[in-house]
């Protein structure tokens, strides 16, 4: 949210509008703080024990649907407690994690439910992850296990030499409705839904023995290092989430949230799924986001919400009218990256009444949510943080002459950092030495500490924020965060390319930054016909499609400062800009099987919102 105007800054007077509308959701919201804040670390807690309470409130409404297949709760958790039984019988324990690469479909729902009951932590593999990335991002976890689907079936079977796990343990789901046909499972793994078929399926006693503290969740972000890490979500911060979105949602029995999310991210599988859970209501899943049938699926399923990140609404207000779009059921959503030109179009062209706009990140203790459903913003957060002033130049807070960071004022655009306290720990990676990098010590006294979430953020007034970038090695595009350093690996390895820094840049009308790569030749090298194709090539068998850069910018020498760091400044300013930049720039245009050169015409064109990015 980078354009900011007056009436964006919230007053007494604009909180108090809104506290009748607010009231409504006091009473659910009251019963869900109950549950996120009187938790400890030590107490039940969880996703297996929250859907157990869904069962019982609600057992015979329906759980979860998707394409044709159906599941009422107490379906669904027989289903969740035979995978469960399964997996205590070959010697699964609280604290094992297990790796599970499935596309949005009920045997990924049921997997995690029945992992959870009984406190192994569910490593949510990227399905778009190939090669030693995905080798990577599965061992650094270590599993016992690895639950995959058919259609993710060949990536982990091009790495299985790689993997550090024992014989046997490669588990394995037909790509089909397996509660009717088992299917049959290919050499070297073992079929999953054949193995649960003679467990029981009455609830482990297990589920009352999650704590906390346990993990549920590992959920993959970005690293600087050019790999994934792995971000521990614990079972205590997926109540807290329970009880704060899950609750400000509001759905009941009645209700139905249409989620196209890829389930391997948060937003997905935490922020959308718990608000299910909490009033026992439906989850419509969809294996894919898709435009031309995105309300056609709203209307089969009776959705009454629905969750999005930035990049869906575009495509949803780029789409031609439809008679679908209207007459339907859905009144709330939830998600994040809603652009603030577009918000209140949005609400107005789909007859949308609140959006749960939030903030969150997986690794981070701090978050906001827009319960107060005000426009173009993240909204409100219960949690300690603080804006502070920050010096983009030279990528680090501003101190004070006592060495102490200042806060902005109202208004400001500043770095959010969340205050590390006993109800709000920050979890941190696997990895010791990255939690050691963004965490900051005696930032306002002696003996404080804080998460730094490396975001910039502007302070709008009553504890209200808008998001305005991502600093660091990351950016976000497509809904996906994109490690610059993973990049810039994988396009450094293409023959010609001697070395290569990674950004991302703003196009117009799109959400988040398209990657843009600054590439410097082999010496005696040009780049032919032959190149601009066969570079595609290898860099989408290496590399999610959305990680492929869009730009390359083609170098004499890479421009460094005094102390031989890329000057990334300078490059994310001038972009893709031709009037700033005198060398040779390449574009992958939409729906192209190859780089072609940027013309002013092509130029123009992006300007114009002519390419569908």
């Amino acid at each position: 949210m980078n354009q900011m105007t007056k009436s964006d800054l919230i007053g007494l007077t604009d909180v108090a509008a809104k506290i009748p509308q607010f009231m409504t959701k006091v009473p659910h919201l009251i019963t869900g703080l109950k549950q996120a804040y009187l938790r400890t670390p030590n107490t039940p807690a969880g996703l297996g024990l929250a859907f157990e309470k869904a069962v019982h409130r609600n057992p015979h409404g329906c759980a979860l649907v998707f394409e044709d297949q159906q599941y009422s709760y107490l379906q669904l958790n027989a289903w969740a407690n035979q995978i469960a039984h399964y997996y205590l019988s070959i010697g699964a324990r609280k604290g094992d994690v297990i790796a599970v690469m499935l596309e949005n479909r009920p045997e990924l729902i049921a997997s995690v439910i029945g992992l959870a009951k009984i406190g192994v932590t569910v490593a949510l593999v990227n399905t778009a992850q190939v090669a030693k990335v995905l080798a990577h991002s599965i061992n650094l976890v270590k599993p016992i296990a690895v639950i995959v689907g058919e259609e993710c079936r060949q990536a982990v079977a091009d790495i299985r030499q790689e993997l550090e796990l024992t014989e046997n343990r490669l588990y394995w789901f037909a790509d089909q409705n397996t509660r009717t046909d088992a299917g049959t499972a290919p050499e070297g793994f073992q079929n999953l839904a054949q193995c649960i078929a003679s467990f029981p399926s009455f609830n482990p006693a297990t589920t009352q023995s999650v704590q906390g503290k346990d993990g549920l969740f590992y959920i993959y972000t970005s690293g600087t290092t050019g790999l994934p890490k792995a971000v521990i979500f614990t079972n205590s911060r997926w109540t807290l989430a329970y009880g704060t979105y899950g609750h400000v949602l509001g759905l009941n029995q009645d209700d139905v949230m249409y989620c196209t999310l890829p389930l391997y991210h948060a937003t997905g599988i935490v922020v959308c799924w718990c608000g299910v859970i909490a009033g026992s209501a439906t989850f419509a899943i969809r294996r894919k986001y898709s435009t031309s049938c995105f309300w056609q699926d709203v209307h089969k399923f009776n959705a009454s919400a629905i969750g999005y990140v930035g990049e869906l609404c575009r495509y949803l207000m780029d789409a031609p009218a439809s008679d679908l779009e209207r007459g339907h059921r859905v009144t709330k959503m939830i998600g994040n990256g809603m652009r603030p030109n577009i918000w209140s179009k949005f609400k107005t062209r789909f007859g949308v009444q609140e959006i749960l706009e939030l903030y969150a990140s997986s690794e981070g203790n701090v978050g906001f949510s827009n319960v107060f459903n005000f426009d173009n913003t993240v909204g409100f957060s219960p949690t300690p943080y603080a804006v502070i002033q920050f010096d983009k130049e030279k990528n680090e807070p501003v101190r004070d002459a006592k060495g102490k960071c200042m806060k902005v004022k109202k208004g400001e655009v500043g770095l959010l950092i969340g205050k590390i306290t006993r109800r709000s720990p920050f979890d941190g990676y696997t990895d010791p030495e990255k939690n050691k990098a963004v965490m900051m010590q005696n930032v306002f006294k002696q003996g404080d500490a804080y998460f730094n979430t490396g975001d910039l953020v502007r302070d709008i007034g009553f504890r209200h924020a808008q998001f305005v970038d991502r600093l660091g090695d990351t950016f976000r595009w497509k809904g996906e965060n994109v490690s610059t350093t993973e990049v810039e690996n994988i396009v450094s390895d293409y023959e010609k390319i001697a070395e290569a820094v990674v950004y991302g840049v703003e196009i117009p009308h799109t959400n988040g930054r398209a990657g843009m790569a600054a590439i410097t030749l082999n010496e005696g090298c040009q780049l032919d016909e032959q190149d601009l194709r066969q570079m595609l090539v290898e860099f989408k068998k290496a590399m999610p499609a959305y990680a492929v850069p869009v730009f390359l910018r083609i170098q004499k020498q890479m421009q460094t400062t005094g102390t031989f760091k890329y000057q990334k400044n300078t490059l994310k300013t001038q972009g893709f800009d031709l009037k700033q930049c005198d060398e040779k720039i390449l574009v992958l245009l939409p729906n192209q099987s190859a780089y072609c050169e940027l013309t002013q015409e092509i130029y123009d064109n992006i300007q114009q919102y002519q390419y569908r990015f």
